[in-house]
């Protein structure tokens, strides 16, 4: 059996960060997830180089969950460079983030986000938003054969 795509959650906040694998695990999501905790490293591991050079590019996350307050390559560059990318443009992205910016949510639009949620502050709200993420995203939602299949 294959093995599940993972979930690439790209998050600098180990408060956050532990919060949403939480959710994932309350909301019974059994993807693995890889977590970037800043916008370099999730970079290199969409591409296999840096910290993941030899990585398997035949195995492109089934989601991405992004937050755009990111150090080293800010969210909307790592949006950039993930709709630019031959091998990641159709990969489904989720903005997650406190940023209530209203140039935030349109230059995330612009750039290709598929959706844009604002974090919850209350932990029974986030937990149930992660998980209505994960319904949406993991079991209502069609791909392509693209951004199923990565061509390596």
């Amino acid at each position: 059996m294959a093995m599940e795509r993972p979930i690439l959650l790209i998050e600098d906040n180990p408060d956050d960060e532990a919060l949403t694998l939480r959710a994932f695990g309350k909301n019974q999501i059994g993807n693995p997830v890889v977590v970037a905790r800043d916008g370099v490293e999730a970079i290199d591991y969409l591409a296999g180089t840096g910290s993941h050079a030899g990585r398997d590019l035949s195995t492109m996350p089934v989601l991405i969950l992004l937050d755009l307050k990111l150090p080293r390559i800010d969210g909307l560059e790592v949006l950039r460079r993930i709709r630019a990318g031959e091998h990641t443009a159709m990969l489904p992205v989720v903005v997650l983030t406190t940023s209530r910016e209203t140039q935030d949510i349109e230059q995330a639009y612009r750039l290709g986000a598929n959706s844009y949620i604002r974090k919850p502050v209350d932990y029974e709200r986030f937990i149930q938003a992660v998980g209505q993420i994960a319904v949406y995203w993991l079991t209502l939602n069609e791909t392509t054969v693209s951004a199923a299949n990565s061509p390596y």
